[in-house]
């Protein structure tokens, strides 16, 4: 308990309310003094009322700011401005879009595998078609993927490969801990950086600020290891510290990859217990799929870190492993605040409006906007499969209450729901009609699909679809079923489960 009083997450947060409290305080002493301040502030609300109707926002997050300015006249439009914007600021916004760019430059003429997705099957061949327009990378055959239905499975690769390593080791995740699943990694790093090879390491401060030292970069680069935090964690009222680095992505050689929900922390591999079973998945690719994995990483460390080469430098002569015709395609995509479009939703509502027999999804968390739940509605009640795996342990309650204030319409509409008795589902997965399987870090919610850096996989005809597939039919017989009976139907409950919903883009 102590421990969590004095962190720095619940130290910076009572900063930040002073600020808050005491900002609000002066305002409205001042307001008081000089009625010219308190029509000042008003006219910014009804200002910031017009800019949200106008712009081209989700719907969802129109109305949140609008009830919210509405409630509080007087101080709802500074909270907008404060708070309101989704992107990053200027400043980390153009350094992050040079990078892009640069992107764009290198796949330019480079040859897609797309074109090799035969015509009938349009849906899948659109779905890349998207991505590739939409997201910057492109799509790879000759890729071999693995998929792991448990952090165990992936820790245990994930150091046999880093032992093989001779050239470089990338490592990008949201949160890194100290503990066991760090410390035999870490022991690797600092055996691969004696021997020459170039280790880095991007972490992200918020999602690590209970986990590691204010200075561990300084403690990094100590150890011979190249080091970032993104997005420096400080106890200040900033919009900034909504923009997080969500992804997990490590990549070894250019010939090695992986990607998935898996961060680097104990609990991830059910060596220490917090929620009960933690569940979650992975992918391991080889092959040219490695490619957009590795320009994503130096996108995020070239935009803030020395830039010494282009993404090509560190493209493998060959590949010692890789797939053949039939692991059929992948393009690894990353996803991020720098635009308006909303790639992730975007790849999820498609796939639940091409599915013809099933889709089964995994998310620990669920607060989403009218569009992605009425793609779930929608193909459920033209006769799709549609099954939600979801955590039977929370481990944010009010998440928690808010996932659950979704069941009763989704069940309505004929959605499968299931919670996984054990424990903790901390996987993010869709599949579909054996043939269409995405993992990554993309949660089912307003942070993940519009506000944070992330990335996920999208499989075609890959043999890891049906492994997919095969682990959530697998872990449903774990979990336990949600009726409608289960669900709070009443005047009151459904009305506290519109009003959480409301407020859901705000949290």
């Amino acid at each position: 308990m102590l421990k969590k009083i004095f962190s720095r997450t619940a130290i910076t947060a009572v900063l930040i309310l002073i600020q808050v409290v005491w900002m609000l305080a002066m305002l409205l002493r001042m307001s008081e003094a000089l009625p010219a301040i308190n029509y000042i502030l008003r006219i910014l609300s009804l200002v910031a009322v017009f800019y949200v109707i106008k712009s081209d926002i989700d719907p969802s997050y129109k109305v949140s700011w609008v009830l919210c300015i509405a409630f509080l006249p007087l101080f709802g439009g500074l909270m907008y401005v404060l708070f309101g914007n989704k992107r990053p600021t200027r400043i980390v916004s153009e350094k992050l879009n040079v990078q892009l760019e640069k992107t764009k430059e290198y796949y330019l003429g480079k040859e897609s595998a797309v074109n090799d997705i035969t015509d009938d099957d349009i849906g899948a061949k659109g779905l890349f078609r998207y991505l590739e327009d939409h997201s910057g990378y492109i799509a790879s055959r000759d890729t071999r993927i693995e998929y792991f239905p448990v952090g165990e499975d992936m820790y245990k690769c994930l150091l046999e490969e880093l032992e093989k390593a001779e050239n470089y080791i990338f490592l990008e995740y949201f949160i890194i801990n100290l503990g066991q699943m760090w410390d035999s990694v870490l022991e690797i790093l600092k055996r691969k950086v004696a021997q020459g090879v170039d280790v880095r390491v991007i972490y992200d401060d918020v999602g690590c600020a209970d986990y590691l030292p204010p200075n561990y970069c300084q403690t990094l680069r100590s150890c011979g290891i190249k080091a970032m935090a993104f997005n420096k964690f400080v106890p200040l009222v900033s919009v900034i510290m909504n923009n997080r680095d969500h992804r997990k992505i490590t990549v070894i050689d250019g010939k090695v990859g992986f990607i998935g929900g898996i961060n680097i922390s104990d609990e991830y591999i059910n060596r220490k217990v917090r929620f009960g079973h933690w569940k979650d998945t992975g992918l391991m690719f080889k092959g040219s799929g490695v490619e957009n994995l590795l320009v994503m990483f130096l996108e995020m460390w070239n935009a803030f870190e020395e830039n010494d080469g282009g993404y090509a430098d560190f493209l493998p002569e060959a590949y010692d492993e890789k797939g053949g015709a039939d692991d059929g395609f992948v393009l690894a995509f990353s996803d991020s605040p720098l635009d308006d479009e909303n790639t992730s939703e975007s790849v999820y509502t498609n796939i639940l409006y091409q599915a013809r027999d099933y889709v089964y999804i995994t998310t620990p968390y669920l607060a989403i906007d009218s569009s992605l739940q009425n793609a779930l509605c929608s193909a459920a009640k033209r006769g799709v499969d549609v099954r939600l795996i979801t955590p039977g342990i929370p481990d944010k309650k009010m998440v928690y209450r808010l996932t659950r204030s979704y069941y009763a319409s989704l069940i309505r509409a004929g959605v499968k729901i299931y919670e996984y008795t054990p424990g903790f589902v901390h996987a993010k997965s869709y599949v579909c009609d054996d043939k269409l399987g995405v993992v990554g870090t993309v949660n089912m919610d307003y942070r993940s699909l519009y506000l944070h850096f992330e990335c996920a996989a999208l499989m075609y005809k890959s043999p890891a679809v049906l492994k997919l597939r095969d682990d959530d039919l697998e872990t449903m017989e774990k979990c336990r079923r949600i009726e409608l009976f289960d669900c709070h139907t009443s005047f009151f409950y459904e009305l506290i489960d519109r009003l959480l919903r409301v407020v859901a883009p705000l949290l």
